[in-house]
């Protein structure tokens, strides 16, 4: 098992869309030092790869009968169930000593995101639900990193006497609306496998049309989200948020139109992160 067959299973190029929500809720706690971020960053791919592992393992069967997951690893065999569970005990260490690094609260608190991320393949087939659960998965990347850098100072206040709100709170909530928008189209490619299977996707409930209006709603949400959490206390920040909103509804819109609809939709998706990022630094 080669590195490249390693960054294949945890689909590396997804820990793009959390990585720039990791350094916008460092900075919004203050001004992190270099090695306070480079903590962050570890455990945020730890985090980033644990989540991964954990629903591949889980959702093999369900892997292993849908066409388009097929070929995934633990389903043809090119890697084993115990090198993917020590795959996820690497990862789940560097979460770990990521937080721990940090401060004491980061490191009491990181069952938290182990918790989320270990239910989250069982809610797909339950509920709908499960896209804003996901959503819930990537909203504790700002939190947590939040955490990372004022814990130390605030201890467990930072918690029990609200410091995270309101800059935080809408930040996370924003991010979980902008990644269920996205999940809700992701999952149009799976929607006559989870008809016939009983996976609870939101478009296998309630279509195309329902999707692609709620997905709508979802983006005006996450960019009111970001706009009223304004943790640069400047307009940049919100400008970034109202140009990505325009252009994820473009996309979401032309459905029909676009070959290539959920690629284009993914690069839009993974650069709103990115440009609200840089209008955070701008600022």
């Amino acid at each position: 098992m080669g590195v490249k067959e390693i960054l294949e299973f945890v689909k590396i190029e997804h820990t793009l869309f959390s990585l720039p929500f990791v350094f916008i809720g460092a900075l919004t706690a203050g001004d992190p030092t270099f090695h306070q971020l480079f903590w962050i960053l570890l455990a945020g791919i730890g985090a980033r790869g644990l989540a991964m592992g954990l629903n591949r393992i889980i959702d093999r069967d369900i892997d292993s009968q849908n066409p388009r997951t097929s070929e995934r690893h633990l389903v043809t065999g090119s890697m084993s169930m115990n090198v993917a569970w020590g795959l996820c005990l690497i990862f789940l260490s560097m979460l770990l000593f990521g937080a721990w690094k940090l401060n004491e609260i980061a490191f009491m608190m990181s069952w938290l995101p182990v918790l989320v991320f270990f239910i989250y393949p069982y809610t797909k087939r339950f509920t709908w639900g499960c896209h804003f659960w996901l959503g819930l998965c990537l909203a504790l990347a700002p939190a947590g990193a939040w955490l990372g850098i004022v814990g130390g100072d605030l201890g467990w206040a930072a918690i029990t006497e609200f410091h995270w709100y309101p800059e935080i709170w809408f930040i996370s909530f924003g991010v979980m609306c902008w990644i269920a928008a996205f999940d809700f189209n992701y999952a149009l490619m799976d929607i006559e496998y989870d008809k016939e299977n009983g996976i609870k996707s939101f478009p296998a409930i309630f279509g195309k049309k329902m999707t692609q209006k709620t997905s709508i709603l979802l983006t005006f949400l996450w960019f009111m989200s970001f706009a009223i959490a304004d943790p640069s206390d400047s307009v940049v920040f919100g400008i970034a948020a109202g140009i990505m909103a325009l252009i994820n509804i473009g996309v979401i819109t032309r459905q029909e139109q676009l070959m290539d609809y959920q690629s284009t939709l993914f690069r839009a998706s993974v650069l709103t992160g990115w440009v609200l990022l840089a209008g955070l630094v701008a600022s």
